[in-house]
């Protein structure tokens, strides 16, 4: 891992904190308190149909009660367009992304990838010529595709290990921008943590298949991609991902219920192996204790009646 070490918390504010994002953000900051790091916050807006600035707001509060401090930002995507435009132009100019004008029913019935992967892109798009390109243009408004290269698909990931895999297994060419000139999380991610020189990524299980997405994009642009830690996915007692519709396991919810910041952190703590038995803890207090070998490889239930045991503990 290049030094010194840079992480980031990256919300989207489209809603409010829950237990799933505190879990993933407290492992992060650790990672970067444990080495004398820099913790970076990042908004990420740039789908500015969805995201609320309230929600924004709401999240550095939640952030700063459970005592995951950042030491720089918040930065927000939504003004760095230009900057994606530019890179974008770039990669076309250089013959690493093309235009595509597929639409979902062109796409529909692609065959799934070997072992539950990505289906594959077939590169349909790929190789059109020039003046094709040109009347297609004239119809529709292309998305744009990235050419996903075999060499992108091989990492090392700090909690699940060897990750290897084929270009197809992994979606092959992949939209960097819609047609309708919305870009792709994976482009705008990429970018900012080339330009914000993060060294490395902590984030859920379920987004290691973008990994190889955005190594293709470190390799195109010449700058050496940052270090992984793609951590086990916090699951409701009955093995439903957490996701904003859980109002009553948000930061937000369980804060105006007297929960204290200290039973979050300790009760997470304890879920990951940190800690023997839960116990209000702040983050500064977890730094000894801190481990990826600690950490589960597989998906982590909350137990029933979780609201109820962090109250005991506050």
């Amino acid at each position: 891992m290049r030094s010194p070490v840079r992480v980031r918390l990256a919300p989207s504010p489209t809603g409010y904190l829950h237990l799933g994002n505190a879990w993933t953000f407290l492992w992060c900051v650790l990672a970067a308190r444990t080495q004398g790091g820099a913790v970076l916050l990042r908004i990420e807006d740039v789908d500015t149909a969805r995201s609320r600035p309230h929600f924004a707001d709401a999240i550095q509060e939640d952030l700063a009660w459970l005592g995951l401090a950042w030491d720089e930002g918040p930065y927000f995507q939504s003004p760095r367009v230009p900057r994606y435009t530019e890179i974008l132009h770039a990669l076309m100019a250089r013959g690493h992304a093309y235009p595509c004008f597929c639409s979902r029913k062109d796409l529909q019935g692609l065959a799934s990838a070997p072992h539950g992967g990505l289906p594959a892109y077939p590169g349909i798009c790929r190789h059109l010529d020039d003046a094709t390109r040109a009347r297609k243009a004239q119809e529709k408004s292309p998305a744009i595709r990235l050419i996903l290269p075999e060499s992108a698909c091989t990492f090392e990931d700090l909690v699940q290990g060897a990750f290897r895999a084929s270009a197809a297994a992994c979606g092959g060419d992949f939209a960097v921008r819609r047609g309708d000139g919305l870009f792709a999380y994976q482009l705008a991610v990429a970018v900012d943590d080339m330009d914000q020189k993060i060294t490395l990524v902590v984030r859920g299980a379920d987004l290691l298949d973008s990994t190889p997405r955005q190594q293709a994009l470190f390799q195109y642009l010449g700058a050496p991609p940052p270090c992984w830690a793609h951590v086990p996915l916090l699951l409701d007692p009955s093995g439903e991902r957490l996701a904003k519709r859980h109002q009553s396991l948000s930061v937000r919810a369980l804060r105006a219920a007297g929960i204290a910041p200290q039973a979050i952190v300790g009760f997470l703590a304890w879920l990951g192996g940190l800690i023997p038995t839960p116990q209000p803890l702040c983050v500064e207090a977890l730094a000894p204790a801190f481990s990826w070998q600690r950490l589960p490889h597989t998906p982590v239930h909350l137990p029933a009646h979780t609201p109820a045991l962090l109250a005991k503990l506050s």
